[in-house]
């Protein structure tokens, strides 16, 4: 081997060592979390192999980031898990959903949480740290307006799930479906993602970066459904392939909107080179990861 390439090779190796070590660190981090509040986590579908893939997809996403830097991505990642899960699975009727989502965008805008309440006592944990950052009291009130639109996005999915159980009729149209990709929640991470490391300079700023992670979610949101149709129909859970379109049919959608979503990111590159190579190593990553497994686990 040329000792160029050798010296590349090394650089390279040390770099991906790098990376994992700081998904270690911040696995272990997520780790805790899950022990503090154990009764947002059942075992399955959040298991160890769970907590592993999200920190290694932060790690990988940001790899210019340190563990610290990634601690509020991480956590937030795991919060929506954890808000999915008990919106999804565990609640019977929209108004135990709409109470729930009531309860956390309180605690969002500084309510202390119940002492029962696992859920929102996390979610000020989330908040408190981020409380403590220069630019929260800025722009706070965009990270607390995102979190009501994932939230809303969930409790319109929970809506149509309640339909699909009565009448085909009411099921949304595909295009509708994918208009509420918020509920992935990738957004809401990002933005306070980008809030914790300082990423951005003023409102208008993260709303410019948030308008481009919105499309970007929406290509989340399509692969996502095609590695995990099988396990959605198992679940009763909704899915883009039950929506009238067939698997190829959505895999040429996000491949349309992957390449609008680069466009979209180009003219932004100039002001905001790094959070662009995030949201464009967000777009690779999550569709090379979704080729080959899912989040969570079997349940």
């Amino acid at each position: 081997m040329h000792p160029d390439t050798l010296a590349a090779t090394l650089e390279q190796t040390a770099e991906q060592g790098r990376i994992c070590a700081v998904a270690a660190r911040g696995q272990r981090d997520l780790q805790d979390r899950v022990a503090a509040y154990p009764a947002l986590f059942p075992d399955p579908p959040v298991d160890a192999t769970m907590l592993s893939a999200l920190a290694l997809s932060t790690a990988f996403i940001a790899p210019w980031c340190s563990a610290a830097e990634l601690r509020t991505a991480n956590r937030t990642s795991l919060w929506v898990t954890a808000e999915d899960w008990r919106i999804d699975s565990e609640i019977d009727s929209l108004e135990e959903a709409a109470a729930t989502v009531t309860t956390c965008l309180a605690v969002a805008a500084g309510a202390a949480p119940a002492d029962d309440d696992q859920l929102g006592q996390f979610l000020a944990d989330i908040r408190d740290d981020l409380a403590a950052t220069p630019l929260f009291p800025r722009l706070g009130h965009l990270w607390r307006d995102e979190l009501r639109r994932m939230l809303d996005a969930e409790l319109q999915e929970w809506r149509w799930r309640a339909a699909r159980s009565t009448s085909l009729a009411d099921l949304p149209s595909a295009s509708d479906y994918l208009a509420n990709a918020a509920g992935y929640g990738a957004t809401w991470v990002n933005i306070s993602h980008w809030i914790a490391t300082g990423a951005v300079e003023s409102e208008e700023h993260l709303a410019t970066l948030a308008t481009a992670s919105y499309e970007v979610e929406k290509v989340l949101r399509l692969v996502n459904d095609l590695a995990s149709y099988k396990r959605d129909v198992k679940a009763g859970d909704l899915n883009i392939l039950m929506l009238g379109v067939d698997e190829s049919e959505v895999r040429q959608q996000a491949v349309d909107l992957a390449d609008r979503c680069q466009k979209l990111l180009d003219p932004l590159a100039e002001v905001s080179p790094q959070q662009v190579m995030y949201l464009r190593r967000v777009l690779g990553f999550t569709a090379g990861f979704y080729h080959g497994t899912d989040f969570w686990g079997p349940r």
